[in-house]
């Protein structure tokens, strides 16, 4: 444990000593736009500045206010000039509308495109106006697996600030004894000092939100997976085998990625029965009927025989089916089952607890 990183104890960089200082001589060309910001609602007080205020998000406050607390004195030439500079710009500009696409515009005049890039794709990224609402939205998986290093009381500060559901998963997620130990510490949490919640904002922000859209560009190779789930049979054989001729380790990962019919012997016995109450017996029986005999043992052992014995029965009362038929009833199985597998309720794997897919 001696090497395990913690968000509350790590230094988030910024100066400790900002007293006096400011700018004296310094331009406002030389300003940012959160220091240009500041001088400006100095200047407009509380009375005019509070609707202004009212439009900022948790973010954007605390990047105004710090660097508002950090300007010292500027000199009365330079604010005059700096409101002259504002007043000027937003009297010829007349109505300003922001969107996506014009935002990107000036950007690119501005700044490097991969920097662009970067910042819009975080833009696009896990939505929420503070940093607890947009751990909010990002998965509990993903959320888990960055917490597992930290230090059981950083994680119990974090899993109470966010959405009770939604830490609940998170929870879920984690190694058994560590989450037993996030518990505990969650029972026995007190009101945390400002400052150890900057420091952790502040470093989920620079390491992990700001970041997160690098490691979660999906996989074209996922996406084409879903897409071929979603094929008949005889339509998967025929991409399948183009792609084997053409380029094969692109056919082996899109293989391995799907999720088909045949997967749903990695179901566990509770998970088995989940699918078993909510699929229509019509269903199940066609679907039945195209399958390997493995795989109707694997149903049919989850039934009871009176049960199994009626199904293999009506297996047989259906006839000749069209392979179209049989493959229809088994895409409908195989949807259900992810159905209820987003909703928490059925979990698939490879076969062992902790190389866990859920689909």
């Amino acid at each position: 444990m001696a090497e395990t990183r913690s968000i509350a104890t790590r230094s988030t960089g910024l100066p400790t000593g900002v007293e006096g200082g400011g700018f004296g001589n310094t331009s406002i060309e030389q300003m940012t736009g959160p220091q240009r910001a500041a001088v400006i609602l100095l200047v407009l007080g509380e009375e005019h500045g509070r609707t202004i205020w009212q439009e900022f998000d948790d973010d954007e406050i605390r990047i105004i206010t710090r660097a508002m607390a950090e300007l010292g004195t500027v000199d009365a030439d330079e604010v005059e000039r700096l409101m002259l500079d504002f007043v000027g710009k937003l009297s010829s500009a007349g109505a300003v509308t922001g969107s996506f696409d014009r935002t990107i515009s000036l950007l690119e005049k501005i700044l490097p495109s991969d920097q662009v890039a970067l910042i819009m794709e975080e833009i696009r990224g896990p939505a929420g106006r503070n940093m607890w609402q947009k751990l909010g939205n990002i998965d509990a998986s993903v959320l888990a697996n960055f917490l597992k290093n930290e230090y059981p009381q950083t994680i119990a500060v974090i899993l109470s600030k966010i959405r009770p559901d939604h830490a609940a998963n998170v929870l879920r997620n984690l190694p058994n004894d560590l989450s037993i130990e996030v518990v505990g510490r969650m029972l026995r949490l007190e009101s945390v000092q400002k400052e150890a919640l900057d420091h952790i904002e502040n470093t989920l922000r620079t390491e992990f939100v700001s970041t997160l859209t690098q490691t979660r560009r999906r996989d074209p190779h996922e996406m084409m997976a879903e897409i071929f789930n979603g094929f008949d049979r005889q339509t998967e054989i025929r991409f399948l085998s183009a792609l084997d001729a053409s380029n094969q380790e692109a056919a082996e990962r899109i293989r391995a990625l799907m999720f088909t019919f045949e997967d749903l012997a990695k179901l566990d016995p509770a998970g088995l029965q989940t699918l078993m109450r909510q699929v229509d017996k019509d269903v199940l029986a066609r679907a039945l009927k195209g399958a390997s005999q493995p795989m109707r043992e694997f149903f049919f052992g989850a039934m009871s025989q009176r049960a199994a014995k009626n199904m293999q029965d009506d297996m047989e009362g259906l006839g000749p089916l069209r392979l179209k038929e049989v493959d229809e009833a088994q895409t409908k199985l195989v949807q259900m089952t992810k159905d209820l597998a987003d909703k928490g309720e059925i979990v698939l794997s490879k076969g062992n607890s902790e190389d866990e897919l859920v689909y």
